[in-house]
């Protein structure tokens, strides 16, 4: 089981065509934002999501999963219009982005989705503390609602990729993803396996399998070579090396 992301920007089926064949597994996918719940009624077998997932932390200590293993990063954007009237597009410092909205007075909308809060306020520390007047507006949106304020305003936003590419897939606006490449706006994701002790059935081989599997070099090299219909930039980063080297791949050396 996974969050939405992964599957909904195509990366999981890319991996697991390739588990699939190599290994004769057949992997069923289901996708929601409480992957845990789930988990714990033994209906999952691995269950992969972002590291800062809110039951994280009481999933694994209560026993129901292994230890996370990080398997990759996927991608956060600052969204603006096209207009880009802070002249950010392409940047790679994206405190420094942030530094350009604030000093040109360019609306920001504060995205109340977990994690984007804080990362705004990390951008916000990083860009010399500029001072919070009317371009910096809070309205308590989340999601799409924070999109559709920052489009109404013509401003900019934080949002990860794969969400907000879905979301003009139905209902279009004028703003674009400007800012990809600073490894703030990367959230790390995890794979761990259901404890079967705890959870009666959990197919631990299996899972087990396909976590080595995300980690294994030539796996993660996909990740790194995955693109996402519409976005020639790099949205899907490897993470495995992030791991302890004792749970990684055994690697030998060239004879």
């Amino acid at each position: 089981m996974s969050v939405v992301t992964p599957n909904d920007s195509g990366l999981l089926p890319a991996l697991f065509a390739g588990f699939e064949k190599d290994f004769g597994y057949q992997v069923q996918v289901s996708t929601a934002e409480d992957v845990y719940g789930p988990a714990k009624a033994g209906k999952v077998d691995l269950v992969i999501s972002h590291y800062g997932h809110s039951d994280v932390n009481t999933f694994v200590l209560a026993g129901y999963g292994g230890w996370p293993l990080a398997v990759f990063f996927n991608q956060v954007a600052l969204v603006g219009p096209s207009s880009d009237p802070a002249r950010v597009r392409g940047l790679t410092d994206a405190a420094e982005a942030f530094r350009r909205i604030a000093q040109t007075q360019s609306s920001f909308v504060v995205n109340d989705i977990e994690g984007m809060r804080y990362l705004g306020e990390v951008l916000w520390e990083a860009a010399g503390e500029p001072a919070r007047g009317a371009w910096y507006v809070d309205p308590n949106l989340k999601g799409p609602d924070a999109i559709k304020a920052a489009a109404d305003r013509g401003g900019y936003t934080l949002w990860g990729v794969t969400p907000f590419q879905q979301l003009q897939k139905q209902s279009h606006n004028e703003l674009q993803p400007l800012v990809l490449s600073d490894p703030l706006l990367q959230r790390i994701m995890v794979a761990i396996v259901v404890n079967p002790l705890k959870v009666q059935g959990a197919n631990q081989k299996g899972a087990t399998t396909l976590q080595k599997y995300l980690l294994a070099p030539a796996t993660q090299a996909k990740v790194r070579a995955f693109r996402v219909s519409g976005y020639p930039q790099q949205l899907w980063w490897p993470a495995g090396r992030n791991n302890e080297t004792t749970v990684l791949p055994l690697v030998k050396p060239t004879p």
